[in-house]
């Protein structure tokens, strides 16, 4: 078990940033109900998760060459975890708006260091495995359908 927990903590931060887009649009009338946010506002608030993901996404890539893809993808976590929590408690939408676009860069660091992990944790047809099972979930920066 313990040689398939980077591939289950790779899958599982992937699953948070999926459900974390999900979530967001099912909530979307409770937000503009609870925050007056206007349908203007609502689009910034999934677009600035979308925007600060993708913006980011080669810079964060770059960041786990020179600092270590571990300790990138951790950092991001920590970041996304917080900035979640800052989301809970937005008091107004522009608070909101920020707090998605930090979780989008939280979202970029564990996104692009994903691929680099599995890539050198498995060696033969481990790595065919592991790059089967995440190839099989969505893509996160993908917010709308």
């Amino acid at each position: 078990m313990r040689k398939w927990s980077p591939l289950i903590a790779v899958c599982l931060g992937t699953f948070l940033l999926l459900v974390d887009v999900t979530i967001v649009i099912v909530a979307l009338p409770s937000i503009a109900g609870h925050l007056g946010a206007s349908p203007h506002d609502l689009a910034w608030v999934l677009d600035g998760y979308a925007l600060a993901l993708a913006a980011l996404l080669l810079g964060a890539g770059a960041l786990a060459d020179r600092y270590g893809r571990r300790r990138t993808y951790l950092t991001g976590l920590l970041i996304f975890g917080l900035s979640s929590l800052l989301c809970a408690v937005a008091p107004t939408v522009n608070t909101l708006v920020a707090a998605r676009a930090l979780q989008g860069v939280g979202g970029a660091a564990m996104f692009a260091t994903t691929v680099a992990i599995l890539n050198v944790t498995y060696r033969g047809r481990d790595r065919g495995v592991a790059f089967g099972t995440i190839s099989d979930l969505p893509n996160p920066s993908s917010s709308r359908s």
